[in-house]
């Protein structure tokens, strides 16, 4: 699928990759680099016997910042992946979204 943002076919679905744009890529790659940025500084506050709570509060922000590069990542599978493999009468892609769903709501 070429649109006219110059994204890359989409083969999430079918052979279990998906092409980015280079600008996607590196956005998604400076959320994770945050995120390895904060588990280290967890790493390190524990090392330093850090309070309790203290932790705790970065572990939730982590948290929270995963969640939110699945809810980012998620978005985008839907409007590209999922929706061409509809249009296309591929309707298996919907049992695989659930089932992503279902993964993320435990």
């Amino acid at each position: 699928m070429e649109t006219n943002d110059n994204k890359k076919d989409c083969f999430c679905c079918h052979g279990k990759t998906k092409h980015r744009t280079d600008e996607e890529q590196k956005a998604l790659i400076n959320r994770l680099n945050r995120i390895e940025g904060q588990i280290r500084g967890i790493k390190r506050m524990l090392e330093e016997d850090a309070y309790c709570t203290d932790i705790i509060t970065q572990v939730a922000a982590a948290n929270a910042a995963l969640n939110s590069f699945n809810k980012e990542l998620l978005s985008t599978h839907i409007k590209t992946c999922v929706t061409d493999d509809i249009k296309a009468g591929k309707t298996e892609t919907v049992d695989d979204l659930l089932k992503t769903l279902q993964k993320l709501m435990k």
